[in-house]
């Protein structure tokens, strides 16, 4: 059973990180992708995490989704320690607080775009799943487009209808991963905008991938992994 706790520190957050290590086994040896992360994000907070293609930014997105296990380390979302509970707590733990965008939209290629937002609701036995389907594909711009299907749609469009997708449930902390990155400049704007808004309409803690400067110097925090190591980055500095 899921029972609530402070984090480690005493404070509330969201997400809080400490002494994670993580490695793959590759012919026998040990590749180490993340060393020694420490990260505190709190309630409500917006957060970027960069650096170089392979650096381990989605693996620590997915370890702290608890979508996989840290070889090493501590995680706790939501007071929750992802460490200590079961694959089935976990998942609980998913269904009940956090919402995903991914880059490639995960969309179910024979749903509409109505249906396709309509199915988490369903599936949490939301009352008025249809309705209040329908009020977020209207809410980001999508209102013409409920009976059709991904492909169908844009890329643009069907990140869209994913962004819609993963409010619907309104999850404490979504989780994005390289939200923009199938999508051209403008549409990735356009993207991004309602990434932002969401966040704070509904004060969903927002945490994403990104190689989208632009995009990260839209959150609260930045964060570059270089080497496996997580550093905070100040405001408006490059990369």
């Amino acid at each position: 059973m899921l029972t609530d706790r402070q984090s480690a520190s005493g404070n509330d957050c969201m997400i809080e990180v400490r002494k994670l290590n993580h490695h793959i086994t590759l012919s026998d040896q040990q590749l180490p992708i993340l060393s020694d992360i420490n990260l505190k994000i709190a309630y409500g907070e917006s957060a970027a995490i960069v650096g170089r293609s392979g650096s381990g930014k989605t693996t620590l997105l997915g370890l702290m989704a608890g979508l996989d296990t840290a070889v090493s380390g501590e995680i706790w979302l939501d007071g929750h320690s992802l460490l200590t509970i079961s694959e089935d707590e976990r998942a609980a733990l998913r269904a009940s607080r956090v919402g995903f965008v991914f880059q490639s939209f995960q969309l179910l290629p024979a749903l509409t775009a109505l249906e396709n937002v309509m199915l988490p609701l369903e599936l949490s036995g939301v009352d008025s799943a249809q309705q209040r389907a329908q009020d977020l594909l209207k809410r980001v711009g999508l209102e013409q487009r409920l009976q059709h299907t991904p492909r169908q749609l844009s890329g643009g469009e069907q990140q869209r209808v994913a962004i819609a997708r993963a409010f619907a449930v309104e999850p404490k902390i979504l989780f994005a991963d390289e939200p923009t990155g199938n999508l051209d400049s403008q549409t990735g704007n356009t993207v991004a905008e309602l990434l932002m808004q969401l966040n704070r309409e509904q004060g969903t803690t927002l945490v994403m991938v990104t190689h989208d400067e632009a995009l990260a110097d839209r959150c609260d925090r930045q964060f570059i992994i270089e080497a496996g190591h997580l550093h905070e980055r100040p405001q408006g500095m490059d990369a």
